[in-house]
């Protein structure tokens, strides 16, 4: 497996990394207020979060972690605007998420997020720049500029030489990447990582972790990244860690 194209992660200048990430009083570019979220089933309410608030600046890793069942993932889900709250707030930039409509949230979603899917969710009859080149084609992109876009994300993640490949044609490593490709192509303000390091080796896993961190400091992202992994999780600027919906 080829290894990571550290030199070319900055895909341009857009922001300036902050000098103390996590700690200016500045906008932040994820606030979640008094977030509560449940869910129905069976006739019963299940409450899942109950009144989170975290603040993620720019240039910023935070690592959640708790055991399963504690509300991580649905945590990242309401952060990312793929579900609403029953109650609190959700900001992206300033820009409040939670009181826009399933379309609004989605238009965000495909402009400013990027989401790494323990399953990776990859299309298997795309090819593997078609798959990173998806949020850009989803966001009306000409297919020759997306896949132009794609191309030098997938040699950074060191998938270059598999980009006509398709998903079946993958090991579980390169599956990863291909998805970390996808959530960085658009250039966001957020990535939302669930386990992106679950599914790997620990040699790989370091790696995909060493990726990660640069493009958090040298694009000035905000990132927030669940794990179980204790040693991923130490990489991080903060941990958080979940029991029962809060944050403890």
């Amino acid at each position: 497996m080829g290894g990571l194209g550290m030199g070319a992660l900055a895909m341009g200048p857009r922001r300036k990394p902050l000098e103390a990430p996590g700690h200016s009083r500045q906008t932040a570019m994820l606030e979640l207020q008094g977030i509560r979220h449940s869910y129905q089933l069976g006739g019963r309410t299940l409450p899942v979060l109950r009144r989170v608030d975290v603040r993620v600046q720019s240039g910023e890793l935070v690592a959640i972690v708790g055991r399963s069942g504690s509300g991580k993932s649905t945590l990242l889900h309401v952060a990312g605007g793929l579900a609403a709250p029953d109650e609190g707030e959700v900001r992206l930039g300033g820009e409040v998420l939670s009181t826009m409509g399933p379309r609004g949230r989605a238009v965000a979603r495909r402009k400013r997020v990027g989401f790494v899917f323990q399953a990776f969710h990859l299309m298997p009859g795309l090819t593997v720049a078609e798959n990173v080149a998806l949020p850009l084609l989803l966001d009306g992109e000409p297919r020759s500029r997306a896949i132009g876009r794609a191309l030098p994300v997938l040699r950074d993640v060191g998938l270059g030489d598999r980009a006509q490949h398709l998903p079946g044609e993958l090991s579980g490593g390169e599956l990863q990447r291909a998805a970390i490709a996808r959530a960085l192509v658009a250039e966001p303000d957020l990535v939302l990582a669930d386990e992106p390091t679950g599914n790997l080796d620990s040699v790989t896993a370091d790696e995909v972790m060493d990726m990660l961190i640069a493009r958090v400091r040298e694009a000035a992202l905000a990132m927030v990244l669940v794990t179980h992994d204790p040693l991923i999780a130490a990489r991080a600027d903060r941990v958080l860690t979940m029991v029962d919906g809060m944050i403890a």
